[in-house]
């Protein structure tokens, strides 16, 4: 069976989905790390016994150092992908030149990168926005686009486009991981 670790910054509701939908039945989540202590994911990984590392960014005196930090422990599970679901940190060359990692962003690449994505694809001029699963690189949101999944945002206030896109994401995040490690996507 195929090993992933997951990745998450915040409430953990695409790490929920994953361990809900594929854990055990399509592949094993070996780790579920965070850079937050008070990370509500937290909750969801030791529900299903998942091994949690806690790495506070916080506590590092430079990003390097902190991603050195990660991709040792990713290591010691010998995953055969991470995962970056919600996970809030920018990455550096330590981290995306030892470590073969895919990342989910709510909008279409290239457009939006970084934060506030939805907020912006929700303004621009295109009737259609929606998410993309992409290579993790060191330049943000900037890896090859594995697929994407468009949501119309004709005739819907904010908050029904954003319901809609927070629907798709874990979808496409799982079918975006099943995609790289059962039909070779490099």
């Amino acid at each position: 069976m195929k090993k992933i670790a997951v990745l998450f910054s915040g409430i953990g509701s695409n790490l929920a989905y994953i361990l809900e939908h594929l854990h055990k039945k399509e592949l094993e989540v070996v780790v579920a790390l965070t850079n937050r202590p008070n990370a509500g994911g937290i909750a969801f990984a030791k529900e299903y016994n998942i091994p949690v590392e806690i790495i506070d960014s916080k506590s590092f005196e430079s990003r390097e150092i902190f991603d050195e930090q990660i991709v040792k422990t990713l290591k010691s599970y010998n995953p055969d992908l991470t995962v970056l679901a919600g996970f809030m940190r920018i990455l550096t060359t330590v981290f995306t030149d030892n470590i073969r990692a895919i990342n989910l962003h709510p909008s279409l690449l290239p457009r939006h990168k970084g934060i506030q994505a939805i907020e912006r694809s929700y303004a621009d001029k295109f009737d259609m926005g929606g998410i993309s699963v992409h290579w993790v690189t060191s330049e943000l949101d900037g890896g090859e686009v594995i697929l994407q999944r468009e949501v119309s945002k004709v005739g819907k206030s904010f908050e029904e486009y954003e319901d809609e896109v927070k629907k798709i994401e874990k979808k496409a995040l799982c079918e975006g991981i099943r995609k790289i490690l059962y039909y070779s996507v490099q």
